[in-house]
């Protein structure tokens, strides 16, 4: 969704109050509001239509408002052109939503949208600077291992210009994972979330599925496979997660940390240039292959 498209947030009633009707033809009232309001006309709906009233609907859940803005005069002339349709002074636009902007002095509309998009956009950078990070796993929870993963994140991306908190450390249980993921996107305006570990094969390994439970479209490459159902590999590849959860991209490392330091420079460079999860996920994944085949090749 781009800066001025705003959400209409259910508010998609657009009514046209004090207008005449004989023998109108509704399909073409339809029509002609979302030719005015450059909509597909399957868009908009006739929902509604006695006494002087038409009352619409808009089949979408946003618009962007530039397009509406002061259009009432210009929709009200076109609908008084259709046959059995009567427009007077006394016909008006109403909408109790965004649509609402349609009625407005044209002028004083365009240039409150224009405060209003400058706000928006100066709202989203401070959003996307801020991240968070955490590290999953018993052995981390409980101090039986070094967390050396997230203060190392931390402070490459401080470096990198976000300003980051260090969450708390997590369990390997994915309803808790994706709790913590949801309340960082959702309720308290993270825009970057990384975790580390939890990513394997094994059953333990549930970050991607939280992940995954938030966003199903999350993209998650995988950076390599494994014999499924031996030892204690109850899957059969070990993947990485990128996806979004209300403002925030989220991003699931693994938990060595060689992995997770180079997987973040590789997102840190890769977020240099787009926001798009499956960008990022691709990068990040062929530079983490890159160093596995490396390391399997000094192995050998």
């Amino acid at each position: 969704m781009s800066v001025s498209e705003w959400n209409l947030l259910e508010k998609t009633e657009l009514r046209i109050e004090r207008i005449g009707l004989e023998n109108a033809n509704l399909t073409d009232v339809a029509a002609v509001v979302a030719d005015v309001l450059d909509l597909p006309h399957a868009e908009v709906v006739v929902i509604d239509a006695r006494d002087d009233l038409i009352a619409l609907d808009v089949l979408r859940r946003t618009l962007d408002p530039y397009q509406v803005a002061g259009k009432q005069a210009e929709l009200l002339a076109a609908l008084g052109k259709l046959p059995g349709v009567r427009v007077d002074d006394r016909t008006s636009l109403c909408s109790e939503g965004m649509l609402g902007w349609i009625a407005s002095d044209s002028a004083d509309a365009i240039e409150a949208l224009d405060r209003s998009v400058a706000m928006a956009a100066q709202i989203q950078r401070a959003i996307s600077s801020r991240a968070i990070v955490f590290s999953t796993g018993p052995e981390v929870l409980s101090g039986q291992i070094e967390d050396t993963n997230k203060p190392w994140i931390a402070a490459r991306m401080q470096g990198a210009g976000f300003r980051v908190t260090e969450g708390l450390n997590l369990p390997d249980d994915p309803d808790t994972i994706t709790a913590a993921l949801r309340e960082a996107g959702e309720e308290l305006g993270y825009g970057v979330v990384v975790t580390t570990g939890g990513v394997g094969a094994e059953g333990k390994d549930g970050t991607v599925e939280a992940l995954l439970a938030l966003d199903p479209d999350a993209a998650t490459p995988t950076l390599f496979k494994v014999q499924q159902g031996h030892g204690r590999h109850v899957k059969g590849q070990v993947r990485i997660g990128v996806g979004e959860v209300g403002t925030a991209l989220v991003v699931c490392l693994p938990g060595p940390h060689a992995e997770a330091s180079q997987g973040t420079d590789a997102l840190l460079t890769a977020l240099s240039r787009t926001r798009d999860k499956h960008a990022l996920a691709a990068e990040v994944a062929s530079t983490l292959r890159a160093r596995l085949r490396h390391h399997h090749e000094e192995q050998s």
